[in-house]
């Protein structure tokens, strides 16, 4: 029989006696179905950020086109995870996984098959709108099966320990598997998992329980998707109008939380210091970093003279020693707190890419960029632990859905907008490298003054926090 998801709060399931909790056999295999998607969803955004000119040659879509390719999976990745989050919590958390894995394996057939741009950037779109459904569905489905405390952060460390193994390893073989197959193998490479997902999942995972009444906040679904989808587009195309329309209907959809009787995200909810302070986290950590990355791929390949093969490997090796971030993220977090590990975690990041702001044209200068990326990994990882465990924590069951559908919407908004934004303020200087240097410098402004912002919000409210 499948296994039903367990409340917070509960007993602690057998081997957790002494403080020491363990993870039984049925718990493993529920987290090589849940976390194994995941991991595959990290590989292939991965593998396609590494191999877009060639995806774009396969099609027709020109250089000016490219940004697209990712735009058309990030607007709707970003724009209704939350929606879904909600909806995961009121239709049933394994439905909308199972449901969210099913459109995925379509998409990406459609995308592996696709002959030209227009089947190309729909097949996107629909993986875009499965991210939405699949993660947060994933995530609550984790949060709610282990209950609060170190069994649960332990194995959300290694959550995103395989996040960050799955963004590596797209990294490192991603322009290899396509060179020896085709682009169409970064589509393909999904489908094989979630074919295998579909059937494991009702096996082995019961149906989240439910509200009596099921009833959606329409208006405010509909405001805050509209205003999330016009802020990003926004930012894409530098369009004052979309940013107009942005603040608008994000405007609107809090006052209709205010006076809904059902509220989508009921502002109780986004007023808590652990949901308020830990998303503003989650937005600085990834809005910051993969614009870092990306930055850092500029200056290797166009100041440096790297290959991309090279950048991948620069890339790849502090990737995959900083894999262990996330296994020992969340025993620190057990020990220390989630306060102090979550903002020793940013000050670690923003730190390590202090010394990239120095770099000049010298090869010579990779002996200070590896080791610099390495420990800024091992920072990055970390707060994506601490803050996905600070914005969960302290709800009831049924708003796990709602939680994990915010940490995961700040998550997608911030890696949409990161990379534009900082490299728009790149573009203000005539060199590149000055721009680079100027870029990665407002890089670590935003990430030290979000680690005090967010130390100093968490401290305010000790006994709704989550302890430092």
């Amino acid at each position: 029989m499948p296994t039903e998801t367990t409340p917070p709060g509960a007993a602690a399931p057998p081997g957790a006696a002494g403080g020491h909790p363990r993870i039984d056999r049925r718990q493993r295999l529920i987290l090589l179905v849940l976390l194994g998607a995941g991991f595959t969803l990290s590989v292939d955004f991965s593998i396609l950020n590494v191999v877009l000119p060639m995806v774009g040659e396969g099609v027709g879509i020109g250089v000016d086109g490219l940004p697209w390719i990712a735009a058309a999976y990030a607007l709707p990745a970003a724009g209704f995870t939350l929606v879904f989050g909600r909806l995961a919590d009121l239709l049933g958390r394994r439905r909308l996984f199972l449901a969210g894995m099913a459109l995925l394996t379509a998409a990406s057939l459609l995308g592996g098959f696709a002959a030209g741009p227009g089947t190309l950037l729909t097949a996107r779109a629909l993986q875009g709108f499965a991210t939405a459904m699949a993660t947060p569905a994933a995530l609550s489905l984790i949060t709610s099966t282990f209950a609060e405390g170190p069994l649960r952060e332990r194995v959300l460390g290694l959550n995103g320990a395989l996040l960050s193994a799955g963004f590596t390893v797209g990294a490192l073989v991603g322009g290899a598997l396509v060179s020896l197959l085709s682009w169409r193998a970064a589509f393909f490479i999904n489908v094989p998992v979630a074919v295998a997902v579909l059937p494991a999942t009702p096996a082995l995972i019961g149906e989240s329980s439910r509200p009596a009444r099921l009833r959606l906040d329409l208006p405010g679904a509909v405001t805050v998707t509209g205003g999330l989808l016009a802020a990003i587009y926004a930012v894409i195309e530098q369009n004052a109008a979309a940013a107009v329309a942005g603040v608008v209907l994000l405007a609107a959809f809090w006052v209709i939380e205010l006076r809904s009787p059902a509220p989508l995200a009921p502002v109780r909810i986004l007023r808590r210091p652990t949901v308020k302070w830990g998303n503003a986290a989650g937005l600085v950590v990834f809005a910051m970093e993969p614009a870092m990355i990306f930055l850092t791929t500029l200056y290797l390949q166009n100041v440096l003279g790297l290959s991309p093969l090279a950048t991948g490997l620069v890339f790849g090796v502090p990737g995959l020693a900083s894999v262990g971030a996330g296994v020992l993220a969340g025993r620190a977090i057990g020990r220390f707190g989630g306060r102090t590990v979550l903002t020793c975690g940013l000050a670690v990041q923003g730190l390590a890419t202090l010394p990239l702001v120095l770099l000049g044209t010298d090869r010579t200068a990779l002996l200070i960029l590896v080791p610099a990326l390495f420990i800024g990994f091992f920072g990055h990882v970390t707060s994506i632990v601490a803050y996905t465990v600070t914005g969960t924590s302290g709800l009831p069951n049924e708003e796990q859905g709602l939680a994990t559908g915010l940490t995961l919407m700040t998550q997608q908004v911030a890696i949409t907008v990161g990379i534009p934004i900082l490299a728009s303020i790149a573009a203000t200087r005539g060199a590149e490298l000055t721009g680079i240097r100027l870029a990665l410098s407002v890089d670590v402004a935003v990430t030290l003054a979000g680690a005090g912002l967010v130390w100093f919000g968490l401290r305010s409210r000790p006994a709704e926090g989550i302890g430092g």
